[in-house]
Order: structure tokens, then sequence, then C-alpha cells
């Protein structure tokens, strides 16, 4: 049993940062795979970011590559979300998500948080 607890969400103008923390319970954080999904009003829930077991491999929905960051401390049972140069279409609660599958879907996620709320404004 894994369960998740974002944080660091809140309000910034458009060009700034955040970052995300997601807090782990359970001795067996190391082995499952993280994500970071958003849920925006009107729109579909999306991926943002993953990162495999061990900080080793991470991917990045198109829309966020290059401005933000995804990484985990095992040691520290934490994912983080570092978030640069914000966009008011980045606004929405975003949610920490594991799994023992690396790469999945929300669906296909085993574990999720209850979310964070970030508003980006212009």
């Amino acid at each position: 049993q894994v369960q998740l607890v974002e944080s660091g969400g809140g309000l910034v103008q458009a060009g700034g940062s955040l970052r995300l923390s997601c807090a782990a319970s359970g001795r067996t954080f190391s082995t499952y795979a993280m994500g970071w999904f958003r849920h925006a009003p009107g729109k579909e829930r999306e991926f943002v970011a993953a990162i495999s077991w061990s900080p080793g491999s991470t991917y990045y929905a198109d829309s966020v590559k290059c401005r933000f960051t995804i990484s985990r401390d095992n040691a520290k049972n934490m994912v983080y979300l570092q978030m640069h140069n914000l966009r008011p279409e980045d606004t929405a609660v975003y949610y920490c998500a594991a799994s023992k599958v690396y790469g999945t879907t929300w669906d296909g996620m085993d574990y999720w948080g209850k979310g964070t709320l970030v508003t980006v404004s212009s």
C-alpha cells in the first residue's frame, strides 16, 4: 500500500516557477515508477511527466518539455516536479501517482494522490 500526498501548489504569475512535492508512505516506494498528471477545468486529465524506479529514466509531455523536470529521492520517499516558465495553460490540479509499470496511463497507475492546485495568472 502506498499513500501519496502532494504539496507545493499555489498562485504564480506567468513566467514564474513552482516546485511540487509528493510524499509517499510505505517501504516499497523505490519499487514504483512515479508520474505526474494534471486536470484543468473543462479539459481531460493529461499526463505530464514520469520517472522510473531508480532516477535514471524520465519522459515528458511535449507541452512541458524543457520547462518541467521530474525527480525523485528514494531515501526520502519523495517525488518532485520542478516547473519553470509557467503559462496560464498550465493551470490545473496536479496529481502524483505510482505504478509498478513505468510509463502507463492514469488508469494504469496503482495509487493516486488527491492533488494540488496550480494557478498561473497572465
